[in-house]
Parts: structure tokens; sequence; C-alpha cells
């Protein structure tokens, strides 16, 4: 009862079926479509609207299936096997969606137990930002082929779709573990001794292998239910769901559980595990990979060396030059004589390194506890050849010529709102330059707002010193009352009450990255243009005395298939007049498609270490594109997921637009506290900063 009636069911059909020009019948179709219950046919209807949208064949095809597929097969089913066929259009052409829609029982079949499955494009963010928790490290996050997991100590490789337990809870926490069991690869010394080659000389190198990854699988168990309780109950759980360890086995976890057992203990005990069969992988077991540590390693080595050569400068041909050519790491410490932070030293003289250098410096010590000292020569000249360590790039421009062909792209998946899922590798995106503008425009700008650049230093000074409220305390003027609430709980729970008690104000250093994202679609020609210039000069001026990390792109595109983000200063760049040139050199592009670019950005931010991240809109309209279906609600629906995706991992997304009507959409897309509407141009460049201060304090 309820449902809709034959003659609707038949409009409908004949309009989204084109069935004026196809002259196919789908009276049959009507009918059995009308004989169900309503919930039903909603669900067929809406699929069937969705598929003409890809093709009217793909509709047609499904059409003529669905009430037979309903009456035994999950909805849930039913839907991942229409969205590899949307997919497979996608990827490949229609004959390949086709297939896909024609192969129903095969593929219902192949999808009967990834119904409650997790997809890493979903969950990446999240993983990567519990990868980076626990390493402190900008650790790599990519799709493997296949079901496998491992890792070469930089980027964890996961399976891209987690099936392998019966409900999407459990493949979401076999996930987050396999995260902890890769990072604890690293933490706990199991990719120290791949350096060092600890099998190499073993006469069956792989089978060795394999049992020293089974017996490391134990340690790093007992590891990580010591270190990560929370993590070490799920790995209990599927070690129990799994065949049971044989006896000898089970002695070989309780020897390797012992707190003090290294690496080393698996290595002694490999002799006599391999009289024996190993037992049968667990669900969180990972591969190691041996070849892919050392080749890692090596070229970290390389890039240090390298980048320490250029930190350095010309090289010397005498002795002592070579020697002044060698960096040392020190560890200062302070008036009470507490231990500082590592510094880097050429000389007598300390070194400020660039932030990649300060990655590569915490990768070699957490591959090797300290870093050695022939990683801190700097490399002489000719050294390394120059074709293995920079890549060689092609002209973006010289690509886009001819075929839109996707060699040296990058690949981003767009949210389709009609199909409820994303388009794989969709927009294909290129980083390009800004060619260098007159710097008198600078010059022009700074004369035009000297007193409020002047007002904004001197605000910005004021914020390096301003006090913060520190929570969950040992000591401190106020009760934290949040903390003494939990605190509370967990006793009258049974458990240990904390003593972190207290707040009390500090001033403690700044810790924030911010990403500027400015429009350069052709709307912004002329005033508009102008105003984005003239603010990111005045945010560059004030920036650089704050301290804060900052970087700034531009976007623009015409079509999915030419993606375009304007390099203009990254993160560990300074701000020179080779930034400035490039400020000024600003210029409306094409369109105004925003998925693609707040994806990057996101990548970027979360690859800088900092305690908040914000990601800062500059735009003068809505998303939209050429001549496609970006226009309307789905350039606002992908650029709103990509959006939840930067909240998700953490980033603070903001926006400040000029057009009047952005109040109709970005509460949307960045809810109502998270954008402001600007009603004049010439505002753009005053409210910018005032903004930015409001934001981190």
């Amino acid at each position: 009862m309820g449902g809709l009636p034959l003659g609707e069911i038949t409009r409908r059909l004949e309009a989204w079926l084109e069935v004026e020009f196809t002259l196919q019948d789908v009276c049959g179709f009507a009918r059995a479509i009308a004989a169900l219950a309503p919930s039903e046919q909603d669900f067929i209807l809406d699929w069937t609207q969705k598929l003409s949208a890809a093709h009217v064949q793909l509709a047609h095809l499904f059409a003529g299936q669905a009430p037979g597929l309903l009456a035994r097969v999950d909805r849930r089913l039913i839907d991942a096997w229409l969205v590899e066929a949307l997919d497979a259009i996608d990827r490949e052409g229609l004959q390949a969606a086709v297939a896909v829609l024609r192969a129903a029982e095969g593929s219902l079949a192949l999808h009967q137990g990834r119904a409650e499955s997790v997809a890493l494009t979903d969950a990446r963010g999240i993983l990567l930002t519990i990868a980076r928790g626990f390493s402190g490290r900008r650790l790599q996050l990519e799709a493997s082929e296949g079901e496998t997991a491992w890792t070469d100590g930089e980027t964890l490789h996961l399976p891209a779709l987690m099936a392998r337990l019966p409900s999407a809870a459990d493949n979401f926490a076999l996930y987050k573990t396999l995260v902890a069991m890769l990072w604890a690869q690293g933490h706990f010394g199991t990719t120290r001794a791949l350096a060092e080659g600890a099998l190499s000389g073993h006469p069956s190198p792989a089978r060795a292998l394999s049992c020293f990854n089974a017996l490391e699988t134990l340690r790093l168990e007992a590891c990580i239910a010591r270190e990560l309780p929370g993590l070490g109950r799920d790995i209990r759980r599927f070690r129990q769901q799994g065949a049971p360890l044989p006896p000898a086995w089970r002695g070989y976890a309780e020897r390797l559980g012992d707190p003090d057992a290294g690496s080393r203990d698996s290595l002694e005990l490999v002799p006599e595990a391999l009289s024996a069969a190993l037992p049968p992988p667990a669900h969180h077991q990972c591969e190691l990979r041996p070849e892919a540590v050392v080749a890692r390693i090596a070229r970290e080595k390389m890039l240090l060396r390298l980048r320490l050569s250029e930190l350095a400068g010309p090289s010397p041909v005498a002795r002592e030059g070579e020697q002044a050519r060698r960096f040392e790491l020190k560890r200062h410490e302070d008036q009470s004589g507490t231990p500082g932070e590592l510094e880097l030293f050429l000389g007598d003289a300390p070194v400020a390194p660039p932030e990649d250098v300060r990655q590569l410096l915490a990768s070699v010590r957490f591959d090797f506890g300290d870093v050695p000292p022939e990683y801190l020569q700097a490399a002489g000249p000719g050294e390394y050849a120059a074709e293995r360590q920079r890549e060689t790039r092609r002209d973006p421009d010289q690509v886009w010529q001819g075929s839109y062909h996707e060699e040296g792209a990058v690949l981003y998946p767009e949210w389709d709102v009609d199909r409820g899922h994303y388009r794989k590798n969709w927009c294909v995106m290129r980083e390009k330059d800004v060619p260098p503008g007159d710097l008198d425009f600078i010059r022009n700008t700074l004369v035009k707002h000297g007193a409020l650049v002047r007002r904004l230093r001197r605000s910005f000074e004021s914020m390096q010193h301003e006090e913060r409220l520190q929570k969950r305390q040992a000591h401190g003027e106020h009760v934290d009352l949040d903390a003494l609430v939990e605190a509370l709980s967990e006793l009258s729970g049974g458990g240990e009450m904390s003593e972190l008690l207290y707040a009390r104000l500090s001033r403690t250093g700044r810790n924030v990255a911010v990403a500027f994202l400015v429009d350069m679609s052709g709307s912004t020609k002329g005033w508009v243009n102008d105003a984005e210039r003239e603010a990111l000069v005045l945010m560059c001026e004030a920036l650089e005395t704050l301290g804060d990390r900052y970087a700034i792109y531009g976007f623009s595109g015409m079509t999915r298939k030419k993606c375009e983000l304007f390099r203009i200063k990254r993160f560990d760049e300074p701000y020179d007049d080779e930034v400035r040139a490039r400020i000024s050199g600003i210029r409306p592009q094409d369109y105004t498609r925003m998925g693609f670019a707040v994806r990057h950005l996101s990548r970027l931010l979360l690859d800088v270490e900092a305690r908040s991240r914000l990601l800062i809109t500059l735009t003068d309209g809505r998303p939209e594109d050429y001549n496609d279906h970006y226009r309307g609600e789905y350039g606002i629906a992908d650029t709103r997921q990509a959006l939840l995706e930067a909240r998700r991992a953490g980033i603070h997304p903001f926006c400040i637009t000029i057009d009047r009507e952005g109040r109709d959409y970005l509460a949307r897309l960045y809810g109502p506290a998270r954008f402001v509407v600007l009603d004049q141009v010439a505002a753009l460049p005053l409210k910018v900063a005032e903004i930015y201060r409001r934001l981190t304090v």
C-alpha cells in the first residue's frame, strides 16, 4: 500500500530510458516494479535514475533484473555491485560496465563477503592521523597491490579494501591494528634488523624471513599490548578468531612476550622454529620486505647528504674545508640542566634545518636510534647522479596539449552526489609554478597599506607572548573541571584516579601550520584579483613576524582532466623576492573546480608536524566548472565532502568570500561559524589578517 501507481512508474522509466529514441518496451519492467513494496520501488527507481545519468543501457539492464534480484539479494550487495559498474564505466568505458551488470550472479557473489567492507579511501584520513600520532613522524599511507600490508619504514601500504571480517567495525579495527603493527616494526627494532641484513646469509633466506616474520609478529603483539592496551585487546581477539598456535609456538610467544625481548631474540629462535611448520598467518600479520627497507634507507641517506651539501654551500678542495663540511648534532641543556632538543651545527655555527631536513634526520634517528656520522657528511660534487635524486618533470602546459593523458599527474577521487559514491582517480591534477610578476606591485601595496602593515605586525608580535590555558596539569592555579569529572568517574568504576587535575596559564610556543588556498578562476579578473594579491602581501608581512609555518597555493581548472594547482609559497620556502614575485604574478585562469584542491592542500598540511592545522580559502564564488555537471549541486557536494575529509583528519577549514550569495551554500560547505562574507572587495586585505588572528589565538 502507498506505492507508486503503474502509470507513474511507466512515465518515469520512459523518461529515464529515453524510450522516445530507443523504442524500448518498458511495460514489463513497470508492471514488475509496481507489484513491489514502496521501499523496494524507491530503491529500484532511484538506482535506475542514477544509472541513466551514466548511460541509458546500464539503466535498462538494471531495471530488467532488479525485481528478481531484490527477492533474494541484500540491498547492500546490490549497491556494491552497481557502484562497481559505475567505477568500470569511469575506468574502462561502457562495455566494461555492461559486462559487470550482465554477470550479475558472479559479481554479487564476489560482493557477498564485502557487504561490511571498509575502503581505504574512506578511512585514510583517520588512519594517517593514527599512524603519525604513534610515530611522531611524517609517515605516508598508500594502497598496496592485493591483500598485503607492508612498509619500507616511511610509507605504510595497506589493502585498498578491508573485507576479511564480517562487520564494518571489525574491518576498521583491523585497519587500525595493521597500522599499529607496521608502526611497531620500526619502533621495536624489526626494521632495524632488516636494514642490517640479519637473514641475508641464511641458506634459505625466503623461508627464514617467513619464520622471522611469524616470530616478530608474536613479539610485536606483546609490545603493543603493553604500550596500547586497547589495540592489544583487538589483537588478542583477532588471534583467537584464527587457528590456534601449535604448542611449540605458544612457547615462543611466551618467551618473546618478555618485556626485555628484542628482534635479536626472534633471530636466535629462527633455526629452532624452522624445524616445525609455521602457524597460519593471523589477520593482522604483515609482510616483511627487507629490499624495500634497504632501498628507502639508502635513498634517505643520499637525500640527506645532498641537502646538507646545499646548506653547506660550495665544496672546498682543501682537507680542512672537507672537514668543515661535516655537520654535527648537539643537544644543549637549558639553565636548569634539562637536556633540550638536538640542534644541527656546521663547525661552531648553528644551522636552522628546513622542514625536509628535519624530517630526514628524524627518520634516520628512528631507524638507528641515532644519526651515524657518515650521514652528516655533506655530499661532494658529482657523488650522486642527478637523475637519482630528482624526478624529471614534464612541463604541465605541454602535457595538456593533444590528448589528456595522465602521465606524471596526481589523481584524486571526486564525490558524485548522484551516485552517493566516489569516482575513483577522477581528477587529473598537476602542480604548476606561477610566472613571476612585477615587484612594483608589492612595493605599491606596502606603501598603500603602510599604516595597516605596522599595526598588524604589532598585533601579531603580541600573539607570540599571549598566555594560553594548559589543561590536565599536575600543578596549577585552577582546577580542571573536565579532568576532575573524568578522574572521579574512573575512581567510581574501580580505576586509579589521575593526578592531572589542574589548569594553568603558560606562555607556550606556537605550533601552527596554515595553508592559504587562493581562487584563481577567471571570475577573479580585475578588482578581486588585486584584492587577493594585496591580502596575501599583508598576511605574509604579518606572518613573518609571528613565525607560523604557512604555504600559499592557487587553484583553477577546466574539466576533471585539467585540474591545476599553482605553487606560490611552499611550507619550507622563505618569504623572499621570488615568492613576492609569484604573489604579484597571480592571474585569473579558468574555472572553480574546488574539491581536488582541498584534498591536495589537506595532504600537504598533514605532511607538516603541527599541533593546529588551518586551511583558509579565499574565493569569489561557488564551485563550478566548464560545460560539465560540476555546476550546481554536484560541485557543492564534492567540495563539502572534501572539507569533511579534512576535518576528520584534524584540519580546520575556513572560507573568506566576497560572494554576496555565499550564505546560501557556504553554511553547508563549512558550517555556520566557519566562513565570512565580505560585502566589499576592498575590505578583503583588511579582514584577512584580522580573521587569521582570531582563528589561531
